[in-house]
């Protein structure tokens, strides 16, 4: 989010943060607040004793995570996708008669 535009009020782990974004960014904001409110809320419950600072370390790892691996399945699918597309390419140009390519 970037410093100028309207502030948004956005509530994670009950604090109330002001953040300011244009009207285009605003819905994606409040989904992430509500998204790594909800994260840090898992870690709060799963954890015996811990402090906020732990808390929201370990929800932001789990969300880099999963990032990192929502990544690294889109570039096998691309080169997957790219493979096929080559595939299908040469069988096309196989079954084409010369004299149409």
């Amino acid at each position: 989010m970037n410093g100028s535009g309207e502030p948004v009020t956005v509530h994670i782990l009950d604090r109330e943060f002001h953040v300011a974004c244009t009207p285009d960014e605003r819905a994606g904001l409040l989904a992430a607040a509500r998204y790594l409110d909800e994260k840090m809320r898992e870690m709060r419950n799963g954890a015996r004793t811990a402090g906020l600072d732990r808390i929201a370390i370990l929800a932001a790892l789990n969300i880099c995570h999963e990032l990192l691996d929502e990544r690294a399945r889109g570039s096998r699918e691309s080169t997957q996708l790219a493979e096929k597309l080559q595939a299908i390419n040469l069988k096309l140009e196989r079954l084409l008669p010369a004299s149409l390519q």
